[in-house]
């Protein structure tokens, strides 16, 4: 076959690519990230508004990139965008960045997350069982299975779209159809009086309990500002799991109908996760009190705050089916990891594609093998998630680059804006809904979660700034390069 005659397949309808939106959302933290909230907000209230406002910006923002898609549905997405509004560098520093960190840190981090849930029924795959030494490191069979798990989706995908929508949306309607039952059981049998009594008597009492080594360092009541500053810092856990729902935009070039199926499930897969996202939560508030004690005896004892290792699902389904219900999580939580490391496996080596395409990454990754998928960039993106694994640094990265998604989504949203003055006449099959207001919202809201960052967790912002910064050197000698080729 002429590998000039090979293209994208656009085999993607509006059922598969809203699986793409509500499956690469759904991984493993809407199971565990709430205990971390609960900390930072310390009542029943803020934890519902912390998750309720982070579904509502991440709704904002699928909103505004709707806009964006029906315009220019290309491959890339969200890279097409910034390059689009504000030029290649913009463009190339997102590419960068993701391809760097946010995406491969994530693939990381989510294959190593459906490791561990895999040893509850598997213990030989603990992390705590070290195989063998490798440069100083210690590679343990957590690790192992992470890598064969990117290996297995990658290989998956690299067969063409069609099998990888398949895989996508086998996994997402499972883990959905689970995560329902688990809301369910919470409401109904794992209900608990005390539970929901406590929650509602302290319902508006915001506390701020500051962890340093497992520990409780402090515990304050907040108002005002430090009320809000606490409600930003929550939101950080909160937003990342809202996360990865603009990665159908990288596979746009795959969908049929772009012009209306991509803003339509940006839309419906945003909208349909968050509220998944809060009853899940409402759900966890039935059955456990928020909060705890970090030495309590119980699940009760603990609450939500301090369950053990995090893990508020586990905890609220043990309370209803006592010990063994943790194997029944633990298979939740394998689906639901697998399916959403499918979504950014297929859709992330997209953006690496456009961009060897743009000349902006290497030359053999702007080809297609003969499925019609971009064989290269998801090879090299699997290596790099795989040492990734292999560093154990995953974790550390992806909280470096929470201000730069903050920063690139300012951006993208703005990207509307800028590009509705600058190409007026530009067709826009789709308009933002409730524009200017929407955007605003956006834009002011993460606004103020990076300034939040940039005062209370300053380790999240510098370190993500500077993996920023430092593609500025290597897009310029990339296009040297590439010009002198």
């Amino acid at each position: 076959m002429d590998p000039q005659k090979v293209e994208l397949k656009r085999e993607l309808g509006l059922f598969d690519s809203t699986m793409i939106v509500a499956g690469s959302m759904i991984g493993s933290g809407i199971f565990i990230v709430s205990a971390d909230v609960s900390r930072s907000v310390g009542c029943s209230a803020g934890l519902l508004l912390v998750w309720l406002l982070s579904g509502l910006i991440t709704l904002a923002g699928a909103l505004c990139y709707g806009e964006l898609a029906g315009m220019m549905p290309k491959a890339g997405g969200q890279y097409v965008f910034l390059r689009e509004a504000f030029g290649p560098l913009f463009g190339f520093l997102y590419g960068w960045t993701l391809s760097l960190v946010i995406q491969t840190g994530t693939i990381a981090a989510v294959a190593v997350a459906f490791a561990k849930f895999s040893a509850v029924l598997f213990p030989w795959f603990s992390e705590k069982h070290v195989l063998f030494t490798l440069l100083g490191l210690p590679i343990s069979a957590a690790q192992i299975l992470a890598i064969a798990s990117i290996t297995v989706l990658t290989a998956v995908n690299l067969r063409g779209v069609k099998q990888g929508k398949i895989v996508q949306n086998l996994f997402t309607v499972t883990k959905i159809v689970a995560l329902a039952a688990v809301i369910l059981v919470a409401l109904t049998i794992g209900r608990n009086e005390a539970s929901i009594q406590s929650n509602l008597a302290h319902a508006w009492d915001f506390r701020w309990t500051r962890m340093v080594d497992d520990k409780v360092a402090s515990s304050e009541s907040v108002a005002g500002w430090m009320l809000l500053a606490a409600m930003g810092v929550g939101m950080v856990g909160s937003l990342f799991a809202c996360d990865a729902w603009n990665n159908l935009t990288f596979a746009a070039g795959e969908v049929a109908n772009p012009h209306r199926t991509i803003p339509l499930s940006l839309i419906l897969g945003t909208g349909g996760v968050t509220l998944v996202y809060v009853l899940a939560n409402v759900g966890y508030l039935s059955a456990l009190p928020l909060t705890g004690s970090p030495t309590g005896a119980t699940i009760v004892e603990r609450g939500v705050q301090f369950a053990t290792l995090d893990r508020v699902g586990t905890a609220a389904i043990s309370s209803s089916f006592g010990a063994g219900s943790e194997i029944l999580m633990a298979l939740l939580i394998m689906v639901s990891t697998f399916g959403c490391n499918n979504g950014l496996i297929l859709a992330g080596s997209r953006v690496y594609y456009a961009m060897a395409k743009d000349g902006l990454f290497f030359r053999g990754v702007g080809t297609l093998n003969r499925n019609s998928v971009p064989g290269m960039a998801l090879i090299l993106q699997a290596i790099w998630a795989s040492l990734l694994c292999l560093s154990g640094r995953y974790g550390d990265l992806l909280d470096y680059v929470v201000f730069a998604v903050l920063l690139f989504g300012i951006l993208t949203v703005g990207s509307v804006v800028l590009l509705r003055v600058r190409r007026p006449e530009a067709e826009r099959p789709y308009r933002t809904w409730g524009y200017p207001v929407v955007p605003a919202f956006y834009i002011v809201s993460a606004v103020a979660v990076c300034v939040d960052l940039f005062i209370y967790k300053p380790n999240y912002t510098w370190p993500g700034i500077a993996i920023v910064l430092l593609g500025v050197p290597v897009y310029f000698v990339w296009t040297r390069l590439s010009s002198a080729d």
